[in-house]
């Protein structure tokens, strides 16, 4: 954390000494101990909040592509039991068969209109011999 070599701590003992005196500097040094040590303490509870929420973030994510693939296969499956959708499916698949079967069928001639007349027929002979 702090890089201190023997000489720096003796000269900041020294400092420490000549403006608090003998008798004070115990417990002022107590107190900075303290000091430093809730501070590693705070930035420990930092990292670990840090972590938590970078796990958290982590299952977010994961729950977001769960409902995605959810929400696609609820849609799959109501696009597939619609029954307007079924029945229009099955009307145009009666249709391709049906129009399939008339194009298959040999072309008819037009009917022929036969009048209705209250006159004799002549007769036909019969020419088998």
């Amino acid at each position: 954390m702090f890089d201190f070599s023997l000489g720096e701590m003796l000269v900041i003992i020294i400092i420490a000494i000549l403006f608090l005196g003998p008798d004070k500097l115990p417990g002022v040094m107590i107190d900075v101990a303290k000091f430093f040590k809730q501070i590693k303490k705070t930035i420990g509870t930092i990292q670990d909040s840090l972590e938590q929420e970078i796990n958290a973030t982590g299952i977010k994510e994961e729950a977001l592509a769960y409902k995605k693939e959810l929400l696609k296969a609820g849609d799959d499956l109501k696009r597939n039991t619609d029954m307007t959708a079924v029945s229009n499916r099955l009307t145009s698949l009666n249709d391709d068969i049906i129009g399939d079967a008339e194009k298959t069928k040999a072309p008819q001639s037009a009917p022929v209109a036969e009048t209705i007349t209250f006159e004799k027929k002549p007769k036909q002979e019969n020419t088998d011999v």
